[in-house]
């Protein structure tokens, strides 16, 4: 057991000065104001660690040419079942990086030239391999607007209009629904001649069990596997992170889910420009997961981007939470966006939140990551200032109680 004592402290919600952090094991015991009885290890300023909501990182990787990236598979315009995790390296340097300005989760997602291309599966970027990687398995990378369109040349099924693309996603869902329900009627009438049997004593108890079991079991043999990821997100098992950047689609997007009623985040939003999108996007009860804002406006659909647009994304009420797209932005760069936000009006404090309590409540990650509070994992960051001071760094950073960085001194 040990603390830290952190002279300010940004928990995730508010600004508190003169505390101690103390951390047994991987956990958070407890935050007090007077001095504990253990050994006191470090003193600075201190935030929780970063979460970036949206990443390629390990998939596109430093100092390796653009042909040896992993983030399309060009195989089909669905494919639901592909896990990015397969396609990381944690030898690339960029994960140190990310370490060392603090950001030490990371949702990551294939890439967005397929409908719907893979997991979305949230890692721990100090981990050494792909083994102590693995967090939590998140949801499934849906693509909307000019990406999934713009690969109509690779394989499988391709459209090269919005219509067509968004047509297939229709069409598949709706294919999905009625299978399945062709198969719950199917399902009924072997249940009922079963019962029957049961009545009559033809067989017994144990024996209409095993039976209803096995039906159980065929009915779901009659499903592929990338069927089964679909209803995953069709019955609101796991969350669709969708790319969109224009408001077209970004209504398009809204509308999918009131039909089929998915729960679903909103990724990017670069061309939104009108605070009324923003509050539709609320109104549907849709995170958003916004950015990344400093970077190159690189097509025709980020015609409207600039890092102005955060003042309507703070004025809709929506909720929110950042990324960096790495390698579109550097995942070591996710905290310099929050500067956008104070321009703006919010307070230090709620900027940080939005990188750390914001990011874990999106990803459904906040009984154990977020906020510095009792009961979480012990991932911080202690930095040589207040982190809004431009010459600041962090000195010394903590992952689930153990050291992974300390500053030269």
């Amino acid at each position: 057991m040990y603390a830290i004592k952190a002279n300010i402290l940004y928990d995730g919600k508010t600004r508190r000065e003169n505390v101690f952090i103390v951390i047994e094991n991987n956990k958070i015991i407890n935050v007090v104001t007077e001095k504990p009885d253990v050994d006191i290890r470090y003193e600075g300023v201190v935030t929780p660690a970063f979460i970036d909501g949206h990443s390629h990182i390990g998939m596109e990787r430093h100092g390796e040419p653009y042909e040896e990236g992993e983030t399309n598979e060009q195989a089909d315009i669905f494919l639901p079942t592909l896990n990015p995790l397969d396609s990381v390296y944690f030898d690339d340097k960029y994960f140190r990086d990310s370490i060392e300005f603090g950001v030490l989760y990371s949702c990551i997602v294939p890439g967005s030239g397929n409908l719907i291309g893979g997991k979305a599966i949230i890692i721990r970027n100090f981990a050494r391999n792909r083994e102590e990687a693995f967090l939590r398995d998140y949801g499934y990378k849906m693509a909307l607007g000019f990406n999934p369109r713009s690969t109509w040349e690779w394989k499988g099924r391709r459209y090269k209009t919005r219509m067509g693309v968004y047509s297939l996603l229709r069409d598949e869902f709706t294919k999905l629904l009625k299978k399945r329900r062709k198969l719950e009627i199917e399902k009924k009438d072997k249940l009922r001649d079963l019962k029957k049997k049961l009545l009559k004593k033809e067989i017994t108890s144990e024996e209409y069990k095993e039976k209803e079991k096995e039906i159980e079991e065929e009915i779901m043999l009659e499903f592929e596997p990338y069927e089964e990821a679909l209803l995953e997100i069709i019955d609101r098992k796991k969350v669709l992170k969708t790319h969109v950047h224009k408001e077209d689609d970004v209504l398009f997007l809204l509308d999918l889910i009131k039909q089929f009623n998915l729960k679903a985040t909103a990724d990017h939003l670069g061309d939104v420009h009108h605070v009324e999108i923003f509050r539709k996007i609320k109104e549907t009860n849709v995170p958003i997961v916004y950015g990344p804002i400093d970077s190159f406006a690189y097509k025709t659909e980020l015609k409207h981007d600039t890092y102005k647009n955060v003042k309507a994304l703070i004025e809709s009420g929506a909720k929110y939470t950042l990324m960096t797209d790495h390698p579109v932005m550097l995942s070591r760069n996710l905290y310099l966006q929050v500067r956008y936000f104070i321009y703006y009006g919010l307070t230090p404090e709620k900027a940080i939140s939005i990188i750390t309590k914001e990011a874990a409540e999106i990803l459904q990650i906040d009984d154990i990551l977020g906020t510095i509070e009792q009961g979480k994992l012990a991932s911080l960051v202690i930095w040589t200032n207040d982190p809004f001071n431009l010459a600041s760094r962090p000195k010394v950073v903590i992952a689930e109680g153990k050291l992974i960085y300390e500053a030269e001194s």
